[in-house]
């Protein structure tokens, strides 16, 4: 990827924000001179002023009637890695981030998850506005299988104020998606100051798996990031953010058993290798004395990303012996290793005024949001065409685009001893998913071929002709949402919304929360909600197939929409929204520089949506007779009917001690308890009753088990006069990577990491911080030899804290 490109990319992280048209946004600005030359000091327990799971103005974190974190934008930026997402999932207990390898399209667009449940089941605001989701659709056997979820690495941890974690249900005050809870990522507001940042790291590791024990000296990554705060008039700002990213690969892959000579790693299994330059913009301006301001935020991401495939082998011993490599000897004698590579263009731009309008505060916002993922497939070869066959394709296109306009007013009245704030509004969304052929040689197969070859380009099959699609839909929605406070100690809360969508109909959710604060540093709160997440148009639309060849027949096999004739001969239904019933009940502690929060939470979703298995035409009779007439050997789509329960406990504590000539200490500890289980899983269709191996019990182990019932994190910061530092100690629970039978499960074990940045600030303006991710190289447990019998999946893919080892990093902050 070493491409002028490059210097493309970074000029357009570091310069373009000068010259980019300003919109602007009614937010307040931040103060001036505002620096990240090292982790602010933490705030007073109860100035953390919150917007997210409440429309009252000036509620603190400690005062709100729902539980949420509040993470600043230096906790994000002081670590080693310079992803949003990892970044979250190390300082956030609740929130987990598998780096998963070896699952194609996942790999570049890895999804996060909240408490346990699908990446798809958490709302994502920027600035309070619907993100929209990543056109991937997570279809291979990883955590988040069969979802279509936002790109946290979409937004720079350079552009962010702060980011707040609603850690509770609130579809009926923000919609579809919002079952497990919402991320609000607060854009940076400046109107003068600045800063540049250059951060490199590095893997320097060993690992042992199970044939081999190895250094790795790879991952270098180099990121460069930079903001500047311009003011506009007297009161308006603009906020430019950039950053440019390079990271090489990683490989943490074992021997290749299957008897080739000299046994070596063939496989790359790890991190992909990624370039990717991104530019934010956040503004806002009053429009003349009348108290009305306009505002505008927007960013735009280049990702280039490639990553690795399962090795192709020639004369490969076993069962497994690889004989699309054997019909390529004259391209690649020694076997191949093919590569997938993913462009994503990612862009989002929002536009609104808001001010006051017959004494409601008024908000009216467009947003727009689209994402283009680009595949290729590398260093491969359609076996079909033996070697004649080109060995670079184009795979072809998935697009997702979302426009969002929404009108929100609220005002607070007094009604005798209750101060009562009263919001409503309306909104309108309408997405679009489309999906584009490859080239032909990346799916077909060459006239002639044998019949053990496989079609299409190996690593990647191209999407086909007969995948494409074109489509759309619209919802529109309205709510209402009340809050009122009695007596100075009691909050009650009501909301209500109810949405219309173009493809499934209506559905209406609700919400009666409450707070009672028992003394000045006693509070107790709980919550019951209902709440939905429509299926997304990924999973009603998405396809792709490839051709095989049986008895001398050449057939299909495939993912196919719910809509499509095999689908339904299937007995397929139409997918229906997701439903789920949630219930919270916490304590708010507090007293001098110490809070402590607890909450406890049950979540029932119902009627959720899975991706099946494939339905075989060696299932059965029946299915056999289904499927001859439309040339299909095999097939899956989407079903709805899957119930779970999840229940939990989230405690998060808070000490700011300050200790004279010893310097501050900030400390933190928070833990997240949760148990995920699967109650039910449809067995039949409306064609097939029992349906054969319909949904598999690996499918169930990964919902119950596939991320850490227990994660604890614990913090201190420290600073003396120019010196400080941070450690910290994340423990992950035991994770479950499972497989189709009993005897092929196996678990990431039980693990502590320790992270250690030290920092030291040589002038106002200067200061370098130097540090260990994974202080003491921690690996999962090793994956067994007898499950690994081509050497790639060394380590548990489901691992939440990956396996790439210790990374060391230097970071030199500039700021003016």
């Amino acid at each position: 990827m070493n491409t002028p490109r490059s210097l493309l990319l970074a000029g357009v992280a570091l310069t373009v924000s000068a010259v980019l048209p300003v919109a602007v946004r009614a937010q307040t600005a931040a103060p001036a001179g505002a620096t990240d030359a090292e982790p602010a000091a933490a705030p007073p327990v109860d100035a953390e002023i919150v917007v997210t799971g409440t429309r009252a103005p000036g509620r603190s974190r400690l005062d709100t009637v729902s539980p949420v974190d509040v993470l600043s934008g230096e906790q994000l930026r002081a670590q080693g890695t310079t992803e949003l997402a990892d970044a979250l999932s190390t300082v956030a207990p609740s929130i987990d981030f598998p780096r998963q390898a070896a699952v194609d399209g996942t790999d570049a667009v890895r999804p996060a998850t909240l408490r346990g449940l699908s990446p798809d089941q958490t709302l994502v605001l920027i600035n309070g506005t619907r993100a929209h989701t990543s056109a991937l659709l997570n279809i291979n056997g990883s955590v988040g299988r069969g979802s279509a979820a936002v790109d946290l690495n979409t937004i720079p941890t350079v552009a962010l104020d702060r980011v707040e974690v609603l850690r509770e249900g609130a579809s009926a005050q923000y919609g579809s998606d919002a079952i497990a809870g919402v991320v609000n990522l607060r854009l940076r507001e400046a109107r003068t100051g600045g800063g540049a940042a250059v951060t490199f790291g590095r893997y320097l590791t060993e690992y042992d798996a199970a044939r081999t024990s190895r250094n790795a000296r790879d991952g270098e990554a180099l990121t460069v990031s930079g903001w500047q705060g311009f003011g506009i008039g007297d009161e308006g700002f603009l906020t430019l953010s950039g950053e440019y990213v390079t990271r090489q690969p990683t490989n943490r892959a074992d021997i290749d058993p299957r008897g080739i000579t000299p046994l070596r790693i063939r496989a790359r299994f790890g991190d992909p290798e990624v370039e990717q330059g991104t530019v934010f913009l956040n503004a806002a301006v009053p429009l003349g004395d009348n108290g009305w301001t306009a505002y505008a935020n927007g960013g735009f991401q280049l990702r280039d990303s490639e990553s690795a495939a399962f090795p192709r082998v020639p004369n490969a011993t076993g069962s497994d012996a690889n004989a699309n490599a054997n019909a390529l000897t004259g391209l690649y004698p020694d076997g191949f290793l093919p590569l997938i590579g993913t462009r994503s263009k990612d862009y989002n731009a929002t536009g609104g005024i808001r001010g006051e309008l017959g004494g409601w505060n008024t908000d009216l916002t467009v947003s727009y949001g689209r994402n283009t993922i680009d595949f290729a497939t590398r260093n491969s070869a359609n076996a079909t065409y033996g070697n004649a066959s080109p060995t670079s394709f184009d795979a072809g296109r998935l697009t997702y685009d979302q426009l969002v306009a929404g009108l929100d007013v609220a005002r607070e009245v007094t009604l005798g001893i209750a101060v009562v704030n009263v919001a409503a509004g309306g909104e309108y969304r309408r997405e679009g998913f489309k999906i584009g052929a490859g080239e032909l040689q990346s799916y077909n197969r060459a006239p002639g071929a044998a019949t053990n070859l496989g079609s299409g380009a190996q690593g990647f099959l191209g999407f086909q002709p007969s995948n494409e699609v074109d489509v759309h839909r619209s919802n529109g929605s309205i709510y209402a949402d009340v809050e009122a406070r009695l007596w100075d100690r009691l909050t009650l809360g009501f909301a209500a919304r109810g949405e219309t969508y173009s493809d499934f109909g209506e559905t209406a959710t609700g919400k009666v929360s409450a707070r009672y604060d028992i003394a000045p540093w006693l509070a107790f709160r709980g919550s019951i909600s209902t709440g939905f997440r429509a299926p997304s148009l990924q999973q009603q639309y998405y396809t792709s197939t490839q051709s095989l060849v049986s008895g001398n027949q050449i057939l299909d096999t495939g993912l196919y929409p719910v809509s499509s004739s095999i689908a339904q001969a299937l007995g397929a239904r139409s997918l229906e929204p997701e439903k789920s019933r949630n219930y919270s009940l916490g304590t708010v502690i507090r007293a001098g520089g110490f809070s402590l929060t607890v909450d406890a939470y049950r979540i029932r979703i119902r009627n959720q949506i899975a991706l099946s298995e494939n339905i075989q035409r060696t299932a059965s009779t029946q299915v056999a007779n289904i499927l001859a007439p439309f040339g299909v050997q095999a097939a899956r789509f989407f079903i709805n009917g899957v119930q779970t329960t999840t229940k939990g406990l989230d405690i998060v504590a808070a000490y700011t001690l300050r200790s004279g000539g010893l310097g501050s200490f900030n400390l933190s500890a928070a833990a997240n308890i949760n148990d995920i289980s699967v109650d039910r899983v449809p067995t039949s269709t409306a064609a097939l009753n029992p349906a054969p191996s319909l949904f598999g019990r690996n499918r169930i182990l990964t919902i119950e088990q596939g991320t850490p019932r227990t994660k604890l994190v614990g913090a201190v910061d420290w600073r003396l006069d120019a010196f400080g530092a941070t450690l910290r100690a994340v423990h992950y629970g035991n994770v479950l990577q499972p497989g189709t039978v009993v005897a092929n499960d196996y678990y990431t074990g039980r693990h502590t990491l320790v992270d250690l940045e030290a920092r030291y600030r040589f002038n106002d303006a200067v200061s370098l911080a130097v540090g260990a991710d994974n202080l003491f190289d921690v690996y999962p447990d090793t994956t067994p030899a007898r499950l690994n019998n081509n050497g790639v999946t060394a380590f548990p893919y489901y691992s939440p804290f990956g396996f790439n080892g210790r990374q060391l990093y230097g970071r030199l902050n500039i700021s003016w």
